[in-house]
């Protein structure tokens, strides 16, 4: 005989698993905001930023924003680990990104 599935404690057990990855990804870009001194800005300011680098049509810009970012995490990484926590990877940025180790045009120093 067939053993019963309990398809209600399946579904329980991967909506209580997606709201824990939920709340990880929340908690990483809230570490995201506060490593990079974002979080010194008001609400209002820094989601005009976001919402103007997600509509951007620039892909200069974006490219630029990637390498500036990359360099962060390269940085952040030599000084003890952190970028790790937040970007959840563990290794070092983006294949080819050491072109950006800290000489990055727009890197506000």
């Amino acid at each position: 005989m067939r053993k019963v599935r309990d398809y209600d404690a399946e579904l329980k057990a991967l909506g209580d698993k997606a709201r824990a990855l939920k709340a990880k990804r929340v908690e990483q870009l809230g570490q995201l905001v506060a490593a990079t001194g974002a979080d010194m800005l008001d609400a209002e300011t820094l989601a005009g930023v976001l919402l103007d680098a997600i509509g951007s049509k620039d892909t200069a810009a974006k490219e630029a924003w990637r390498a500036t970012g990359a360099a962060f995490f390269q940085r952040r990484g030599k000084k003890g680990g952190g970028a790790a926590a937040i970007d959840g990877s563990g290794a070092q940025a983006e294949p080819g990104g050491d072109t950006a180790r800290g000489s990055s045009p727009t890197a506000n120093g």
